[in-house]
């Protein structure tokens, strides 16, 4: 049986979006995992470039990723990256964004956890 209690990942909100269709919860849990390192290594670029436009696009596209996953804390973690971005208020982005890379590398051990179950 799987440990059904994450950390990072609910669950429980994954199967609803799924409609407990386990090929696509597979589907979606692939395309996250290939997005996730993706997603932190374009922030960092953008944010080192003072590419504001594009980083708040990119916080964007991440936090609605997030949420599918049911990462409530990730996406608020995001909203606030990209608020900041839409203002070009960078003091506390890299502060945010080191524990939004924690919270997707997190995610990351717990999706590779569900696959192996599906």
């Amino acid at each position: 049986m799987m440990n059904k209690n994450f950390k990072i990942i609910d669950y429980n909100h994954l199967n609803n979006i799924a409609g407990g269709d386990e090929s696509f919860k597979k589907e979606l849990i692939l395309i996250f995992l290939k997005q996730i390192p993706d997603f932190i290594n374009n922030m960092k670029e953008y944010l080192d470039q003072n590419n504001f436009q594009n980083l708040a696009r990119e916080a964007h596209t991440a936090k609605s990723s997030a949420l599918i996953f049911g990462m409530e804390n990730t996406g608020r973690l995001l909203k606030e990256i990209e608020q900041l971005a839409e203002n070009s208020q960078s003091d506390n982005i890299l502060h945010i964004l080191l524990k939004v890379e924690t919270e997707l590398n997190q995610a990351n051990s717990e999706l590779q956890e569900i696959l192996k179950g599906v």
